[in-house]
């Protein structure tokens, strides 16, 4: 028999639509006492937040940590689940992907129709989200996100789009595997990668998208005193407008960290051009290149990298992993 924690956290999967069709927070998580068709197993459920998703922060995130790690090094449990708010589901994954070590599975998922929507896919998903922590092919995988009978890797999958139940994708790579009625399927491995165990996840790194006929201005607005780090979502496989790479030369020049991805929905960022604030020179400058994730999961693994005490030769090879 397996022993699954199952966490819920709040969002759409715990809410419920009222007549003017405004959902809101339930004061009790209907998913609690969900029925799951499942012979053979223990569930454990916790209600450790009721939280929308854009309320979640990384305190909240450091938490989750610390109880996945409690409940299988201390409790016995053989796999968890987390039901979460779609908006930051991803982030939320990849925080503890990059802090939790691989072994017994870790499950989110949610939902996109609150619990009294007609067509609530929020049961469904909670048991398909089970089926995969029970699942033995599941450990040594990292975090999965579980919807819409499909298995994605925490690293690469991003929310798509704001309304449909299929939104969470994986951009070049596809899913990992999906589930059937019968079975679960897993097509590859995603990449083992390195993990950090922080007690803190503190610091100020914004996120600044670039654009055509950007002049770096914005970069004028931040006070360099109090900024930790910045991601950049650049230009196609990572490029600049010259102007605004000249601004970002004072920050470089006081060892701040900069992290640059790509703002293309596929594809790897990588320094390919030798023209002026072209790939080649930021990196030649000292920016690091992030490949393959997007910019929030960016922003989370520099701030990982920051709390754990990492100086800028290592924190370039945790980002460039």
């Amino acid at each position: 028999m397996k022993k699954i924690l199952v966490l819920h956290t709040g969002g759409t999967i715990s809410m419920a639509e009222d007549a003017n069709g405004h959902v809101h927070p339930n004061a009790e998580n209907p998913m609690v006492s969900a029925t799951i068709p499942l012979d053979n197993i223990e569930l454990v459920t916790e209600d450790i937040f009721n939280l929308p998703s854009p309320h979640i922060t990384l305190d909240h995130m450091l938490v989750l940590k610390e109880r996945l790690i409690r409940a299988f090094n201390e409790e016995s449990f053989d796999g968890a689940v987390i039901t979460h708010g779609t908006d930051t589901l991803e982030e939320t994954a990849y925080f503890l992907d990059l802090t939790i070590p691989r072994g017994k599975p870790i499950v989110m998922t949610g939902a996109m129709r609150s619990s009294n929507e007609l067509g609530t896919d929020g049961i469904y998903n909670l048991l398909s989200a089970i089926r995969v922590a029970i699942n033995n092919d599941s450990r040594n995988r990292g975090v999965l996100v579980v919807l819409n009978d499909e298995i994605h890797s925490a690293r690469y999958v991003t929310k798509t789009h704001t309304t449909n139940i299929s939104t969470f994708q994986t951009p070049t790579h596809g899913p990992l595997g999906l589930l059937t009625k019968n079975r679960i399927i897993y097509f590859h491995q995603d990449t083992e990668h390195q993990q950090l165990n922080v007690e803190s996840a503190k610091g100020k790194v914004p996120i600044i998208k670039a654009y055509a006929g950007m002049t770096g201005e914005i970069f004028d607005m931040i006070d360099i005193d109090r900024l930790d780090g910045l991601v950049v979502e650049a230009l196609g496989a990572g490029n600049l407008p010259p102007q605004a790479y000249e601004k970002l030369k004072p920050l470089l020049s006081q060892e701040i960290p900069i992290v640059l991805v790509s703002r293309c929905f596929n594809g790897i960022a990588e320094p390919v051009y030798s023209y002026e604030g072209g790939g080649q020179a930021l990196q030649e400058s000292g920016i690091m290149f992030a490949p393959e994730v997007n910019s929030q999961k960016a922003r989370l693994k520099l701030i990982i990298g920051i709390n754990a005490g990492l100086k800028l030769a290592s924190l370039k090879s945790f980002m460039e992993n």
